[in-house]
């Protein structure tokens, strides 16, 4: 197995944690730490191709700060 793939596999499952038992549990903590595994992924997209890596690591950021964004308006809509 490549290195590249395996650091990738390791920061994904350190980010999946990190998202999911968030110390300090407010939003913005949730999106910074929703960078961690899409790093991960990057690296482990990495080790196929270059172009499948930046497009999965644009899709995933995009799609997870357009995720946490909503969540803040609604919270901020129903108090």
């Amino acid at each position: 197995m490549n290195t590249t793939f395996i650091l990738g596999l390791v920061i994904l499952a350190i980010g999946v944690l990190s998202v999911a038992f968030v110390r300090p549990k407010t939003y913005v903590a949730r999106l910074i730490n929703l960078e961690i595994p899409a790093w991960g992924l990057l690296l482990v997209m990495l080790a196929y191709d270059e172009a499948l890596a930046i497009l999965t690591f644009v899709a995933v950021t995009a799609i997870g700060t357009f995720v946490i964004v909503r969540l803040l308006e609604w919270r901020d809509a129903s108090c």
